[in-house]
């Protein structure tokens, strides 16, 4: 059996462990729509991703945040079973790390409601030992207090940690918290962006990822 590198394993949930990007492009581009009479670039709504949905329409449209939360809520969550997909080879990692002993959680900025929702019809929830949500801590990302209040909750420390993510803020919250910075391309964010935020390790594969987190035995010579 492989041994696993890091003793606690932090996913991101959006656009790291589950494919909500489609969904989540669809819900800002829905509720800007219903709420301002206006549509988002793609590329604008790629680049929420990983914010709290108070901290996006709050800097943008303070006076209307609340409309254009709650109208986001209703739509994401009355379409979540239709587009939520699968990263191939996402919940064969999560089962192999659960196998091998590792404890595993999610620190999201996702509230808890549409995070828990979401693992439960991506047939996750029985693998991950905590989830982090908006509501649980007063900072977000790239604050690395989610963060180290999961590793916490199961009685880790940020040194046995490694934080697995697929936008900057990532990156950013995972070396503030001392763990280790593992972004993944297959999100939100382009390589590029990823780069720039000088993650410890930058891999393009799930198959890439799990190798990383679960190294085969030296079986020597």
């Amino acid at each position: 059996m492989s041994t696993p590198r890091w003793p606690f394993v932090v996913f991101d949930l959006d656009g790291t462990v589950v494919n909500t990007i489609p969904l989540i492009i669809a819900s800002y581009e829905h509720a800007m729509v219903d709420v301002l009479g206006e549509r988002p670039s793609v590329e604008d709504a790629r680049s929420w991703i990983g914010q709290t949905l108070y901290s996006t329409f709050g800097s943008r449209h303070p006076e209307r945040a609340q409309e254009l939360v709650d109208s986001y809520r209703a739509w994401n969550a009355a379409h979540l079973p239709e587009l939520l997909e699968d990263f191939p080879g996402t919940p064969r990692l999560l089962r192999a790390l659960h196998v091998a002993g590792v404890v595993i959680g999610i620190a999201t900025s996702k509230g808890r409601t549409p995070a828990e929702n979401t693992l439960r019809h991506a047939g996750l929830e029985g693998l991950i030992d905590v989830t982090v949500a908006m509501e649980d801590t007063a900072a977000h990302k790239p604050n690395p207090e989610p963060l180290l209040l999961a590793v916490a909750k199961v009685g880790g420390r940020p040194e046995q940690a490694a934080y697995v993510g697929d936008a900057a803020v990532d990156v950013l919250a995972a070396k503030a918290a001392g763990m280790t910075a593992i972004a993944v391309t297959w999100g939100a964010a382009s390589r590029a962006i990823l780069e720039a935020a000088e993650p410890d390790v930058l891999v393009d594969t799930v198959a890439e990822l799990q190798a990383l987190l679960l190294p085969e035995p030296d079986e020597g010579p």
